[in-house]
C-alpha cells in the first residue's frame, strides 16, 4: 500500500509503528501500530505543533476522514494531526475471533490484557519519540477522554495541551457505581423516546413477544433473543438518534402468507448493530476501563438486578438498555463465542494495574479543556465534575447542547471552544 496520498488539499501520510505487546517484556513479543497523519498540503513542511487523536470505545479505530470538516477542519488550522488507531485496531495489528480463535483461553486472556488504556499511551509516547516531537497535545473522545487522564498522568510532560469531549472518568469508583448511574440515564433516555413516540412502545412490546415465541435468525445464522435487541438503545445516547430509531421499528414486520414475520432488512439492520462482532475489544475489555487492582465481575450484568425493569417479559413495559456488555453476550453473539472462556478469565482478574496517579493529577500543568454534557448516557456528569475537582489547569465547558456524539455533531465549534478554554489556562498566572 502507498505510504502518503493527497486528496484535495489535505495531504495523508501513513505510519506503521513496531511496538512491545507488553512493555515490562520490551523483547518478548511486539505488535504494530497504524497511525495516519494528516496536515494541510500548503503546510506540509511547516514546523506545525502536532496533535493526536484518540478514538472513544475501546476497541474502534480512529476516524476515516474524507474531508476538511467538522473538528479537523478546525485543528487543521492550527496542527499536524494524528488518528491512531489504537493497538487491536483498524490497522493495527488486529484483535478478533479469527486472530485469536488458535489460542487457548488462558493465553487469550493474557493477550488482551495488554490492550488498556494504560498500554495505548505507551503507544503514542513511543510514537511521540520517534517521529521526533517535543510536545504534542491530546484530543480525546469518550474512551479516547480516559486515555488523555492516563496520558497526562504517565506523561505529563509530552503533553502540551489536552482536550476533552465526553470523556472524563471517575479516577477511583468502583464499576458498580458507574453502572449504577448509568442504567438511571439509560432510564432516562428510555422515557424521552417514548414520551416522543408513544405507539413505539406497543411496537418494541410486539417484537419483543415475537422473539420469545418464535427462533428468529439473523442474516449470519444467529439466534436473534430480546436481550440483543434491547441492546440497540445505546443510540440513544447520540444526538439525532430517536427518529432514526422510530422509523426503524415501524417498518419491523412484513406479511408473509397472510402472517407478520420479522423483515429481512430489520433482521439485517439489527446485525450491521452488533459491533461487537467485528470489534470484540468493546465486549472484552470495556467494564476493565473501570478497573484498578479489582475485578469488574460481569458488573453490568450484576448491577442491572437493581433494575428490574430492564428484564422484559410478557405484559411488562419494555424498555432498551444502553452502554452495557454481559456475559450472555459470549453465549448468543457468533463472533464472541470462540471468547467465552478468555472474558470470564478477564472478567474475575483482580491484579489490573493503575490507570491514573492521581497524586501526578493533582500537580497538573498542562491546560485540560473538557466538554462535559449534562445529560450524558455513557458518562455520569457528576462522577466527571468530581475528578476535575482534583485536576488542577482544568477547565469544563457544561453544556446540554449536545449529546455524547457532540464532536461527530457540531466538531469544528466544540474544538475551537475548547483550544480557546486551554488557551484561556495558560494564560493564567502561575501558582
Amino acid at each position: 500500500m502507498q505510504t502518503s496520498f493527497i486528496d484535495g488539499d489535505l495531504l495523508y501520510r501513513q505510519h506503521t509503528f513496531e511496538v512491545p505487546l507488553d512493555y515490562n517484556q520490551p523483547q518478548a513479543q511486539t505488535i504494530s501500530v497504524f497511525a495516519r497523519e494528516v496536515v494541510d498540503l500548503n503546510q506540509q513542511n511547516d514546523d506545525l505543533p502536532w496533535l493526536v487523536y484518540f478514538q472513544g470505545g475501546p476497541g474502534f479505530p480512529s476516524p476515516r476522514p474524507d474531508s476538511r470538516s467538522g473538528w479537523l477542519k478546525r485543528a487543521l488550522q492550527q496542527y499536524r494531526v494524528l488518528l491512531l488507531d489504537q493497538r487491536g485496531t483498524g490497522n493495527s495489528t488486529v484483535i478478533s475471533h479469527q486472530t485469536l480463535a488458535h489460542l487457548p483461553a488462558p493465553e487469550q486472556a493474557e493477550y488482551l490484557s495488554h490492550f488498556r488504556a494504560d498500554n495505548i499511551v505507551r503507544d503514542a509516547e513511543t510514537i511521540r519519540e520517534k517521529l521526533g516531537v517535543k510536545q504534542w497535545a491530546t484530543l480525546g473522545q469518550s474512551f479516547g477522554g480516559f486515555c488523555s487522564l492516563t496520558y497526562l498522568s504517565f506523561f505529563p510532560q509530552s503533553l502540551s495541551r489536552a482536550y476533552i469531549t465526553g470523556g472524563v472518568p471517575s479516577l477511583s469508583r468502583h464499576a458498580d457505581e458507574v453502572y449504577q448511574a448509568t442504567y438511571q440515564r439509560v432510564q432516562d433516555k428510555n422515557n424521552a423516546f417514548f414520551a416522543q413516540f408513544p405507539s413505539a412502545q406497543a411496537q418494541c412490546q410486539k417484537i419483543a413477544d415475537y422473539l420469545l415465541d418464535n427462533d428468529v435468525r439473523l442474516p449470519n445464522g444467529q439466534r436473534f433473543t430480546v436481550e440483543q435487541f434491547q441492546m440497540i438503545g445505546i443510540n440513544l445516547g447520540r444526538s439525532g438518534a430517536n427518529v432514526p430509531m422510530y422509523y426503524l421499528l415501524e417498518d419491523a414486520f412484513v406479511e408473509t402468507n397472510g402472517q407478520e414475520t420479522l423483515s429481512y432488512a430489520f433482521l439485517n439492520a439489527m446485525l450491521a448493530e452488533q459491533s461487537y462482532q467485528t470489534n470484540p475489544i468493546y465486549a472484552i475489555l470495556h467494564e476493565s476501563i473501570y478497573c484498578q487492582h479489582s475485578a469488574s465481575k460481569w458488573s453490568a450484568h450484576r448491577v442491572r438486578d437493581s433494575f428490574p425493569q430492564f428484564n422484559y417479559q410478557k405484559g411488562n413495559t419494555f424498555q432498551f438498555t444502553g452502554e452495557m456488555v454481559y456475559p450472555w453476550m459470549f453465549e448468543q453473539f457468533e463472533c464472541l463465542k470462540p471468547l467465552q472462556k478468555a472474558a470470564n478469565l478477564l472478567a474475575e482478574r483482580t491484579d489490573w494495574a493503575d490507570l491514573y496517579d492521581i497524586q501526578a493529577l493533582a500537580n497538573n500543568t498542562v491546560p485540560v479543556a473538557c466538554a462535559v454534557y449534562a445529560e450524558d448516557m455513557y458518562v455520569e456528569m457528576q462522577y466527571s465534575l468530581e475528578t476535575l475537582k482534583g485536576i488542577p489547569n482544568s477547565k469544563a465547558w457544561i453544556t446540554n447542547e449536545y449529546e455524547h456524539n457532540g464532536l461527530r455533531a457540531d466538531g469544528e465549534r466544540i474544538l475551537d471552544k475548547l483550544m480557546e478554554m486551554a488557551e484561556d489556562i495558560s494564560n493564567l498566572p502561575k501558582q
